[in-house]
């Protein structure tokens, strides 16, 4: 089985690569994490290095506890939402994971949802994860 998981350094994607992670430990296969970037953001080598430190920081915490992954980077201009749902059908996957927020009507309308573009345009299942509220 291929799980996919949306990763970005927020609570929203946090808790839903641990449920991704659960996800491949009960049900077994391999975890695609994958990451994108528009290119063009201020400060944008700066936050490229920030996100190589992070995803390496959580592939030595896959590859410690046994779970086999691999790590897709984009920075081709395209949405996060496309790049996943692109690397979903690249990679076969079985299963997308993503980390969603609470956005008021005005906010979806005005800026859109990827997780709304995901969830709508998948050809697998996907699973929606909140973040735990403090």
């Amino acid at each position: 089985m291929r799980i996919a998981v949306g990763y970005l350094r927020s609570d929203e994607g946090r808790a839903a690569l641990e449920a991704a992670i659960a996800e491949v430990e009960q049900r077994g296969g391999t975890l695609v994490i994958v990451h994108s970037m528009r290119g063009g953001e201020r400060d944008e080598a700066e936050v490229v290095h920030e996100y190589d430190r992070a995803l390496e920081a959580v592939t030595d915490d896959l590859a410690a506890r046994g779970v086999p992954h691999e790590v897709k980077r984009y920075a081709r201009g395209g949405s996060p939402a496309e790049d996943l749902l692109q690397t979903a059908h690249d990679e076969d996957v079985d299963l997308l994971v993503i980390g969603i927020r609470r956005r008021s009507p005005v906010g979806k309308l005005l800026l859109g949802s990827n997780s709304q573009d995901i969830i709508l345009q998948a050809d697998c299942p996907v699973l929606a994860v909140k973040p735990p509220r403090d």
